[in-house]
């Protein structure tokens, strides 16, 4: 038989990035030697970008330059690039580097899959590129919102939902590859549902996944706090697979801020909202992120921001400064006034107040026994996390063990201690 080529590609960018990424490799897996992600030669390169902020476009700029280089020295045969980037400066980036032997936008999986020689696109089969046990479900493309500093409708469109039975389909599929924790994710997936049912579904959706054998763990990324679907909070009460962790993020409190923002909520809303989540799941994880130095921002709106997260405690927490983004309406029709320096001396002052929260929030674990799935092995500890904590961006467990710990199993743990984000445990028993 002939050798395959190699074909690697490189994803860019958010978890939405990473589920096209897979479904790309799972309509290729049959025709290439499928890598992901190494810095290094392949007779085909597919890089897959980002082109949320300023540092994500400049990364992908860098990349697909790099990539460029190889091909010139003949160590590349073919280069594609697709996603956020090339949908909205493909023009630009032909002209700037004319290396690339085509540019794709988002919704282009097809074309290319055609282009690299497959018959069809799949858009069910996945090659996962994170450890086999988890995956994210990307439930929804798009967004409707139109928050005054985010691109994404420009780059995405308009909010569109994944129906519920080709969702549950490839959730099946996802189980059968060895997948126990799924990941719902979309721009908003508070909103799911509304476009194509006329109601949000998000509590019916994760009730039907949740049925699908072999998933263990559900949970919940990426919510928007206006009109929030509070009856998803009796779900995840109810319903023993669903992660007592929410995503959502704040971006800000202050009224005057979240007004310019466009973020449809008000400082009063905001601060009911997390009342009432924290009194329907008293053990929630509840993850957010808050952007600082937004056109405008006083140091009294930004010191309102500061009592927000003394206040709601948050487990998660990640702080951004703004970055101006080309067509938004902050770009269009405000002035980019608070200066660079601020914007960052504003992302540590908060990270300094969540530092200390959540080290206190951890302490609480001290001597508990918490269920604990296992994802590596990093010299003497094996990495896991509990519900409270998602893959890749949130704290984790070590743990100590003297037997052998297998990936994707559950575990009994109990907590001896803690740092400001991790714990350390000790097996007490192997759960399945």
């Amino acid at each position: 038989m002939d050798k395959k080529k190699t074909l690697n590609l490189i994803t860019l960018g958010c978890a939405k990035n990473k589920v096209d990424s897979e479904h790309l490799l799972g309509s290729l897996k049959d025709l290439y030697d499928i890598r992901f992600d190494e810095d290094r030669s392949a007779d085909i390169v597919v890089i897959n970008t980002c082109g949320f902020i300023l540092d994500a476009k400049q990364e992908a700029v860098e990349t697909i330059l790099s990539a460029a280089r190889m091909k010139h020295a003949g160590k590349i045969e073919k280069l594609y690039v697709f996603g956020c980037l090339s949908q909205r400066y493909a023009d630009e980036l032909r002209n700037e580097i004319p290396e690339v032997d085509t540019y794709f936008g988002v919704d282009n999986l097809p074309d290319i899959v055609r282009e690299l020689g497959a018959e069809s696109y799949s858009g069910l089969e996945r090659v996962l590129t994170n450890p086999r046990h988890y995956a994210y479900l990307k439930i929804a493309e798009g967004c409707n919102w139109m928050c005054g500093y985010c691109a994404i409708p420009l780059i995405r469109g308009r909010y569109k939902s994944t129906d519920i039975e080709t969702l549950v389909e490839e959730t099946k599929y996802l189980a059968k590859l060895g997948v126990r924790e799924l990941i719902l994710i979309a721009q908003d997936i508070t909103y799911y549902g509304l476009d194509i049912y006329g109601k949000r579904m998000l509590p019916e959706l994760v009730n039907r996944l949740s049925e699908v054998e072999g998933i263990e763990w559900i949970r919940l990324h990426y919510g928007y706090p206006a009109d929030f679907p509070i009856e998803i909070m009796d779900v995840m009460v109810s319903n023993s697979k669903v992660c007592h962790y929410l995503d959502l993020p704040f971006q800000h409190i202050s009224d005057n801020m979240l007004s310019s923002m466009k973020r449809r909520i008000t400082k009063k809303q905001t601060y009911a909202l997390v009342d009432e989540l924290r009194k329907r799941v008293p053990d929630l994880a509840l993850r957010t992120t808050l952007l600082v130095g937004y056109p405008g921002e006083t140091e009294k709106d930004f010191e309102e921001l500061e009592d927000f997260v003394r206040y709601s405690k948050f487990d998660k927490l990640g702080v951004f400064p703004y970055s101006e983004e080309e067509g938004t309406y902050s770009a269009r029709q405000l002035n980019d006034d608070v200066p660079q320096e601020v914007k960052l001396q504003r992302v540590d002052r908060i990270m300094s107040i969540q530092s200390s929260i959540s080290s206190a929030n951890l302490d609480k674990f001290k001597g508990q026994t918490v269920r604990v799935i296992v994802d590596e092995k990093e010299g003497d500890y094996y990495i896991g996390r509990t519900q409270w904590d998602s893959p890749e961006v949130d704290g984790v467990v070590y743990i100590s063990s003297s037997r052998i710990l297998r990936k994707g199993k559950f575990y009994d743990c109990q907590v001896t201690s803690v740092s400001d984000y991790d714990l350390y445990a000790n097996v007490q028993a192997i759960i399945h």
